[in-house]
């Protein structure tokens, strides 16, 4: 096993994650079998019970894990599936040896930080990085590990002890350090500043690690004035300087990393040149490219409660372009503060209430996301009943699903005091309720949590279209509260459907107004699987619903047609003539779309 180790310093927010993901990219189109773990720092088990607004969106796994968002980042652009032993965090090493020391395994030893905690991780690391992960059997060839924080920060440094005693085991030809860093540009002078990265450098060595490359971010590429300075203070070759410069968009980052040879570097250090393939990123930078040249424009209103950090919803962010991108649109987002829509706002701030109302109106398309609480809930439901008054394309996820539900129950079924339990527990008329096998009293990791199955009721709806008439689909959850069975017939004789539901037939997991051009909601969470060149197919209905060609969408034919030369045949619309479609790729499942 072969292991990359990102790491990061002078400042947080360089972008370790999008780096580490490119790097996993690039290895992985040279032939590599590539896994990817993220080291957290923070006390939490895992990343459930904190604030979107503190630390970004949760992101949840297959196997139900609620981790950090640069997992997403790994499996979005690396094209795989992670479990919950991938991400690795200061509580759940603290909490597995504070076990073995209740069980009595460590046979009476004081237990210490090292050795104890840094074996815990080294041992975590190694069981992690075996783990499959591309539907392929047998361990990956080579794992990508971010170290989050940055180097000094106190809460690293069981971290950093434990990987350097874990470079020394494996040996430094299976053992590469990448260390992400700024070089600043001080706008009084204009000069590329190499000082912050030479203390950084300084500061990792004294801890015990040398990097074998360093990857600096500056606005510029790097002057080679100045990689020759960083080569002679911090001691790393000048081929293995890289520069991440400002790019228009992140898909452009890992063809920044192979044509500044970075691959080349990876693969000197972990002596693999011999056995790797050239990188094919050809279609990555097609995909990259033509989303720079997208002009025409389909206006998405997000409607939040978390708008005030866009990070919080991450990945409603990259399902929204991969589903633009592939129908050729310009994507705009007009991020909108659900609390900004109800009447309080108009005593109380009625610049933000206008605002925010105006850009309602003039949306193409409108998407509620997931959330928890009461705050800004009447907004999402004006929202909802915007768009389905007004025939506007919607997309309601999770929360935004069950909140279309309660607006339909007061508006169109006459039920006015309808809602959730969830936030009004006393209400008469429940069509939101409390899932039976969820915790009251513990909020970690007790929620529907992971991939679960949706069966298609009938194929005349529009999500069983987009889905390809499939008879089910598995998609991820994550939620407490679901949609009220006993009421359903009732909203079913109201005109409204359920086209998905669980193996029971008692949950509701999706829920479409016929008579509507697009009005979907998705008790799951479609955004987590979406990638680039495979975007989700209810993303990729809202998109072409509101760009106005839902009816090429739902014709379309997604197919994958190996050939014996090992390339991929054009695909084609459904009763088109035989002309190819422009394509976007999708790396490892090889799906045209």
């Amino acid at each position: 096993m072969k292991y990359v180790v990102v790491s990061g310093g002078v400042v947080s927010g360089l972008g370790k994650g999008v780096t580490a993901s490119s790097i996993g990219l690039i290895l992985k189109s040279c032939g590599f079998r590539v896994t990817a773990i993220k080291i957290d720092p923070y006390l939490n088990i895992d990343a459930g019970t904190m604030s979107p607004i503190e630390h970004g969106e949760v992101y949840v796994l297959d196997d139900g894990g609620e981790v950090d968002l640069d997992l997403g980042n790994y499996e979005r652009f690396m094209d795989i599936k992670l479990t919950r032993e991938n991400n690795i965090t200061t509580g759940k090493v603290y909490k597995h040896v504070l076990e073995k020391e209740r069980r009595g395994d460590y046979l009476g030893k004081t237990v210490q930080v090292v050795p104890h905690i840094t074996d815990a991780i080294q041992e975590w690391i190694e069981r992690a990085a075996k783990i499959p992960v591309d539907g392929q059997s047998g361990p990956p060839d080579v794992c990508v590990i971010e170290l989050g924080g940055t180097i000094g920060d106190i809460e690293s440094m069981p971290f950093i002890e434990a990987l350097g005693q874990f470079s020394y085991r494996v040996g430094s030809e299976n053992f590469c350090l990448i260390h992400v860093s700024l070089v600043p540009v001080l706008n009084v002078v204009g000069e590329q500043k190499t000082k912050p990265t030479q203390h950084s450098v300084k500061d990792l060595r004294g801890l015990g690690l040398s990097p074998n490359i360093l990857a600096c971010r500056s606005t510029k590429p790097l002057e080679d004035t100045v990689k020759a300075k960083l080569s002679q203070f911090c001691q790393v070759p000048m081929e293995n300087i890289v520069t991440l410069f400002d790019c228009p968009n992140i898909w452009h980052i890992p063809l920044l990393l192979k044509e500044q040879k970075a691959h080349q570097a990876i693969l000197r250090v972990l002596n693999l040149t011999g056995i790797a393939k050239e990188p094919a990123l050809e279609e990555w930078s097609l995909m990259a490219k033509m989303s720079d040249k997208l002009h025409v424009p389909v206006r998405i209103a997000v409607v939040g409660k978390y708008t005030e950090l866009l990070d919080s919803y991450l990945s409603i962010h990259k399902a929204l372009l991969h589903a633009s991108v592939a129908r050729r649109k310009k994507l705009v987002i007009d991020w909108i503060s659900a609390s900004d829509l109800e009447q309080g706002a108009k005593k109380e701030n009625p610049d933000a209430y206008k605002a925010a109302w105006k850009l309602l109106r003039g949306a193409d398309g409108i998407l509620v996301p997931g959330g928890f609480g009461n705050r800004g809930v009447e907004g999402k439901i004006l929202a909802a009943k915007h768009a389905r008054e007004n025939k506007v394309p919607y997309l309601g996820i999770c929360l935004g699903m069950q909140l279309a539900v309660v607006e339909y129950a007061r508006n169109v079924v006459g039920l006015l005091d309808a809602n959730s339990a969830e936030l009004d527990p006393n209400t008469k008329n429940p069509c939101v309720i409390f899932m039976p096998e969820g915790s009251k009293t513990h909020m970690g990791g007790t929620m529907r949590l992971g991939s679960r199955r949706t069966y298609f009721q009938s194929k005349d709806s529009k999500a069983a279209k987009l889905y390809g008439n499939r008879n089910f689909v598995d998609e991820r959850h994550r939620h407490r509260y679901e949609v009220n069975p006993s009421m359903v017939p009732r909203f079913e004789s109201s005109g409204l459907t359920f086209p998905g539901k669980d193996e029971t037939g008692q949950r509701m997991e999706i829920v479409e107004l016929p008579n509507h051009p697009y009005y979907v909601g998705a008790q799951f969470h479609p955004e987590y699987k979406s990638r680039p060149g495979k975007p989700s197919p209810l993303f990729l209905g809202l998109i072409g619903a509101a760009s106005g060609e839902l009816d090429i969408v739902l014709q379309q034919s997604v197919v994958s047609r190996p050939q014996p030369n090992g390339k991929l045949e054009r695909v084609y619309w459904k009763g088109a003539p035989k002309k190819p479609v422009s394509v976007v790729y999708s790396l490892c499942d090889r799906v045209y779309s």
